[in-house]
């Protein structure tokens, strides 16, 4: 394949500096790239460093104005780098969607005869349909779906457009599925959420009948686990991301933009809200409310509630610029202790010697 600059420039809303017509035949990255290939530079040190890219071509921010001494090499300037890198690199590397053939009647020719369709399926155009996948009755699929081998889709389940539910996926019954959503594999939506009622020295299970939404534009990492709502909806708003091996309880409601990464776990009827940041192995007890624009770093426990805009760490989580200050602290408490108890030695000699 091979894509002119000005091309490249169209499809991430930038503009060229250099020879527009410069053809362009790989996506590398800064260190490796070669003559023909394209790469970017966002963070300071790479732009400080851009003579040492073999690259033909550089994606900069768009306010970047090349210095003396950089050699002739073409740049293309985009308001965001990164994420027109990575437009680039898909035109470049088309995700790859397998074409199950066979015949299944109504469900269209792109349909495995050994994937298993409920009653009253109905599917758009161009759905495919794996070996040993499992449809359940009722179940509504829009077009362009891709769903891989031995994923299973309860009953009465419906899903939009542009669907791609990976190998082993489990969708639980009515639960709802937005359009241009991507389940990796093993994920589990639709689960029931841990809710036991205590009867003396055992439990007894409270039915789950609620279901989980996703919105549109969602991607949710592999083996993910996404309780129902114990009633009503679990949501997961429109464009979150979620990461590998997330947990998220019953009734709990992912605001729209925000990122889970690994090993996230959330607690039942938190709400989480928009453009926020929950690093790996956050947990977030349950009946919280998270804010707006909020960010959690690594391993933080949440034990109350954060208000919109906060940068909390630690466990339990407090101020992240508090939590700079105890980190720097901790390393010294053996010797603040030897010197508190060097000090109680000495007031108590005073103290005898009256």
């Amino acid at each position: 394949m091979e894509i002119t600059l000005k091309e490249i420039a169209r499809m991430v809303e930038g503009d060229v500096v250099g020879d527009p017509n410069a053809a362009i035949r790989g996506v590398a990255p800064f260190e490796t790239a070669r003559p023909d290939d394209i790469t970017y530079a966002a963070q300071p040190k790479f732009l400080k460093s851009l003579s040492t890219t073999a690259a033909g071509a550089v994606i900069v921010p768009a306010a970047f104005k090349a210095g003396a001494g950089l050699p002739e090499r073409s740049l293309v300037r985009a308001g965001y780098p990164q994420a027109a890198f990575a437009r680039v690199a898909a035109r470049f590397h088309p995700s790859h969607r397998p074409a199950y053939l066979g015949t299944a009647g109504t469900t269209g020719d792109n349909v495995s005869p050994s994937a298993h369709i409920g009653r009253n399926f109905s599917a758009g155009d161009n759905v495919a349909i794996a070996p040993f996948a499992v449809i359940g009755d009722n179940v509504s699929v829009g077009r362009n779906a891709t769903i891989h081998p031995h994923a299973v889709i309860g009953d009465d389940v419906v899903m939009g457009d542009d669907v791609a539910v990976g190998p082993g996926v489990y969708i639980g019954e009515r639960c709802r599925i937005g359009n241009r959503v991507t389940l990796q594999p093993g994920s589990v939506i639709g689960s029931d959420g841990f809710g036991w009622a205590p009867e003396g020295n055992t439990y007894c299970k409270i039915p789950h009948t609620g279901i989980v939404r996703i919105e549109d534009d969602v991607e949710i990492g592999a083996g993910n686990a996404i309780d129902r709502g114990t009633f009503g909806e679990t949501v997961i708003g429109r464009g979150v991301k979620t990461d590998n091996l997330v947990h998220v309880a019953h009734n709990v409601t992912v605001g729209e933009d925000t990122l889970l990464v690994a090993q996230v776990g959330i607690a039942g009827s938190t709400a989480i809200g928009r453009h926020s940041i929950l690093a790996g192995q956050v947990g977030v007890s349950g009946h919280l409310t998270i804010g707006d624009n909020v960010t959690i770093g690594p391993q933080a426990g949440i034990g109350k509630s954060i208000a919109d805009g906060e940068v909390v760490s630690g466990a339990p989580g407090i101020p992240h610029r508090i939590w700079l200050r105890v980190q720097r602290i901790i390393p010294m408490l053996p010797e603040i202790k030897k010197a508190i108890d060097a000090m109680e030695k000495r007031l108590k000699r005073i103290e005898e010697n009256g």
